[in-house]
């Protein structure tokens, strides 16, 4: 099993006070919305790696290349654009602390800001993402997260236009079959939300949907079909 600290949209100070060290995680995961260096400080008090997508208030990182001598940006070098020593899984299928994890950051487009997407170009994106999976070496490898900064329409979304989560995430559990899809961007203001199953075929199969606003502690079987929350704090 493997031990997840889930993080979204609001700092816990507790967290970088002790707390991350007691609850001693394998793996960070942030789904958005954070100060980098949050995540960085989590990392490090923790010695566990962190995997990361923007959310829609995180600087656009689009364009940044990863080569021998360093990051570019237009052919020029440029700074580490992200959290330093995290992985941006934004568009990508990663494996880090043994789990296959997708990710698929952005919010649904309300203004101009970044990482904001229209429903048919947030489907381009999760249709390219399908064909990576597909082509990649360990294409038979069950995906056991898909990380994302929205939730899926209808499984935990609002109902206000900033708020309305994307339906072609639906259909990406669908086809990429993960444990859990972790999200974030729905603050929960003092309430623990309810985690939901989103169906993924006509069976009993069923992905859990949770919002990981504040944090979400949680054990995960990699490659298999058991997890467990075990602690999370949600809402300011």
């Amino acid at each position: 099993m493997v031990r997840v600290l889930a993080v979204a949209d609001e700092v816990v100070d507790a967290l970088t006070c002790g707390l991350v060290e007691q609850l001693a995680p394998d793996l960070i995961l942030g789904a958005g919305d954070l100060p980098f260096d949050y995540l960085e400080t989590l990392s490090t008090r923790s010695g566990a790696p962190c995997v990361f997508v923007p959310g829609n208030h995180d600087r656009d990182l689009s364009g940044f290349r990863r080569g021998r001598g360093g990051w570019v940006r237009a052919g020029l070098p440029a700074s580490d654009p992200g959290p330093r020593g995290a992985v941006n899984a934004d568009g990508r299928v990663v494996t880090v602390a043994g789990l296959r994890i997708a990710g698929l950051g952005g919010s649904i487009r309300y203004n101009d800001g970044p990482n904001q997407y229209r429903e048919a170009a947030q489907r381009r994106r999760a249709n390219r993402l399908r064909w990576r999976q597909r082509l990649t070496r360990r294409s038979s490898v069950p995906v056991d997260i898909l990380l994302t900064h929205s939730p899926a329409r209808g499984y935990g979304d609002g109902d206000d236009g900033p708020h309305i989560g994307f339906r072609c995430l639906v259909g990406l559990v669908r086809t990429l079959r993960p444990q859990a899809l972790i999200h974030g961007h729905i603050h929960p203001y003092g309430m623990t939300p309810v985690d939901l199953q989103i169906p993924v075929d006509g069976s009993d199969t069923s992905a859990l949907s949770m919002n990981t606003v504040g944090y979400t502690v949680f054990d995960i079987d990699a490659g298999g079909s058991r997890i467990s929350v075990r602690r999370r704090r949600h809402g300011s």
